[in-house]
């Protein structure tokens, strides 16, 4: 019941900031130009609401949710409340592939840019779905995605050092910092199959996680298929962090927040945390997004910018009472 009220709580959180998100923006709106746009979805005010902030919102809170679900698998998982999805190398090679796609002339082509991040996650994931499968222990595997995303930020920074110009320089640094500005309805489109999969995947891997919070020994012992369930958590973690990548660039802290902001409420099971995760995620990455917008500045502010500035502090707490825990 305690779940159940928190989930029926985020969700009415959810749709506050949508309906925030729809009327908040750098062009404000009067009460009469709302009044146009809902009577005529075509005229300015209404292609302002519903063919700009409308999607943007929720392409906001698609990459939130599948954010805050990715982190709360990988924290899961790796039984580490500092994991989040960038931890493996995923977000990593997904910038990669984007810094590649748009250095190479791909930017003006429909698609491409996040095709080559997702397809740059997938290769990641892939190699480290074959590593869960393999190794038991998580330290293996954190190391592993650390050196992954350690050679995939030399690669990238390799990418800025041969841009051809400072306008593909341009390009790829602002892809980088992570915005949901401008997405349209079609960009959402695409990265449902890949976003779907994820998720089926992650519900598959809860009740493995849920083992895992006995031990190594009794998770063996359960009869269940771990090295599977493994794997999925992984595979899963990785499409949805890949795929928030290809739909808004790298945006940091979101995953490794969300669980903890409701773990208090939804208790310690890692099974029964993840859709709390994915719907706080979601009104993250949307209240992150309106204050993108609202923050009186010449230009807006890039949404992994925000995120960083809010979700730092907050790591370094996690980080100070993991430590205090440690020592006791």
């Amino acid at each position: 019941m305690r779940t159940l009220a928190l989930n029926l709580g985020l969700l009415a959180l959810l749709a506050a900031l949508a309906v925030a998100g729809l009327f908040l923006g750098e062009t404000r709106l009067s009460g009469a130009q709302v009044a146009q746009a809902f009577a005529d979805p075509a005229s300015g005010p209404g292609q302002v609401l519903f063919a700009i902030r409308l999607p943007r919102t929720a392409a906001a809170l698609v990459v939130g949710a599948a954010l805050g679900l990715a982190g709360a698998v990988m924290q899961g998982l790796l039984r580490n409340p500092l994991a989040d999805p960038g931890v493996l190398g995923v977000s990593g090679g997904a910038g990669l592939g984007a810094a590649l796609a748009i250095s190479l002339g791909f930017a003006a082509t429909p698609g491409a840019i996040e095709g080559a991040a997702l397809g740059a996650a997938l290769a990641v994931g892939l190699a480290l779905t074959w590593l869960a499968a393999r190794f038991r222990e998580p330290e293996t595997l954190i190391l592993f995605g650390v050196a992954l995303s350690a050679f995939a930020g030399a690669l990238t920074s390799l990418v800025f050092n041969f841009s051809p110009s400072p306008v593909t320089l341009a390009e790829v640094f602002a892809w980088l910092l992570g915005s949901v500005e401008n997405r349209d309805w079609g960009d959402i489109a695409r990265q449902l199959p890949a976003l779907a999969a994820g998720a089926a995947l992650c519900a598959y891997a809860a009740r493995g996680l849920v083992m895992l919070t006995l031990g190594e020994e009794a998770a063996a012992l359960s009869g269940l298929p771990m090295t599977r369930l493994r794997a999925a958590a992984v595979a899963g973690a990785s499409l949805l962090a890949g795929t928030s990548v290809a739909m808004a660039g790298i945006v940091g802290f979101v995953g490794l927040a969300a669980p903890h902001l409701v773990r208090a409420g939804a208790g310690a099971d890692p099974g029964r945390i993840l859709l709390p995760s994915a719907l706080a995620g979601a009104g993250l990455l949307a209240a992150a997004d309106i204050a993108a917008r609202v923050i009186p500045t010449d230009l807006e502010l890039k949404l992994g910018v925000v995120t960083a500035l809010f979700g730092a502090p907050l790591f370094a707490l996690i980080a100070w009472r993991a430590a205090r825990s440690w020592r006791g």
